[in-house]
């Protein structure tokens, strides 16, 4: 009968690569958790279009956003909460501007 160290020194190549396969799937479990969590901002912006799908609104820095349903007239400038991480996004996605 085989102990517990007699197993573990037969199979410590295998261990290892469970531990490791085990450390890079928490590793990218993490970096996923923190990439589609959202930080949201609230500032002042300017309303661009009122439309069944939500305000479209345009933040300080010039950058279009649907925040939901609202109640503004374009044109008006209003309080909302966003989140943040569309604009990082979309830059990903046209890095030419």
């Amino acid at each position: 009968m085989q102990t517990m160290s007699d197993f573990i020194q037969n199979n410590k190549t295998t261990i290892q690569v469970f531990i490791l396969i085990i450390s890079i799937g928490s590793g990218l479990l993490v970096y996923l958790t923190w990439y589609v969590s959202p930080d949201e901002i609230t500032e002042r912006v300017k309303v661009i279009a009122n439309t069944e799908n939500g305000c479209i609104v345009e933040t300080m820095d010039n950058f279009a956003i649907n925040i939901g349903s609202c109640d503004a007239q374009s044109g008006e400038t209003i309080v909302a909460t966003y989140d943040a991480k569309i604009k990082e996004r979309a830059l990903l996605m046209n890095p030419t501007g």
